[in-house]
């Protein structure tokens, strides 16, 4: 029979251990989104979270119609988006660091075409499928500075990866500075 001192030092470890495993893993203070004003009808698919955590952008279904919902995890608030409302987003969002660019894939007169809405200008950027192949799948750089393309084409799937540094500003994590040797 085990003295009660050695049950308190047990447990005391077990409590110990229990807390250092959900703070390493984050398990131990998981909180869900409140949720979106959607409708009964509506479903949620293909969540993609802004390297910051703050935005979550998926697609929902309604009644058959697709489109983009992007909500700020905080509150539960929906964001507008002034671009894509008119469009009917295809699947595969993803969000830069900041959540700045909102990429995703579109159907455009049948075929699907890239489209990136930069929040903070209002401007909506397209990027139609290499030599005609089918844009199955999108992935935007956390910085916005380079978007990868899984397309299919003559029955061969491929990954295409796109340099935007011309066209996007670098979305950075708050503070951090372009890497340039020459700077001080």
């Amino acid at each position: 029979m085990a003295s009660p001192r050695s049950r308190l030092i047990a447990c005391c470890g077990a409590l110990l251990g229990a807390l250092a495993l959900s703070s390493c893993t984050g398990l131990g203070n998981r909180q869900a989104a409140p949720p979106a004003s959607l409708g009964a009808s509506q479903q949620r698919r293909e969540p993609a979270l802004s390297g910051n955590g703050r935005l979550l952008a998926s697609i929902v279904d309604d009644s058959g119609r697709s489109s983009v919902l992007l909500q700020e995890q905080s509150s539960g608030r929906v964001i507008a988006l002034r671009h894509l409302r008119g469009h009917r987003p295809h699947s595969s969002p993803a969000l830069s660091w900041n959540g700045r660019y909102l990429a995703l894939l579109l159907l455009q007169g049948g075929q699907s075409v890239a489209a990136i809405e930069d929040r903070l200008s209002g401007q909506l950027h397209r990027l139609p499928a290499p030599n005609g192949a089918k844009i199955e799948r999108l992935s935007l750089a956390p910085d916005g500075q380079t978007l990868a393309l899984q397309v299919l084409q003559g029955g061969q799937q491929r990954v295409q990866v796109f340099d935007l540094s011309g066209v996007l500003e670098p979305d950075r994590p708050g503070g951090q500075r372009s890497s340039n040797p020459a700077a001080p």
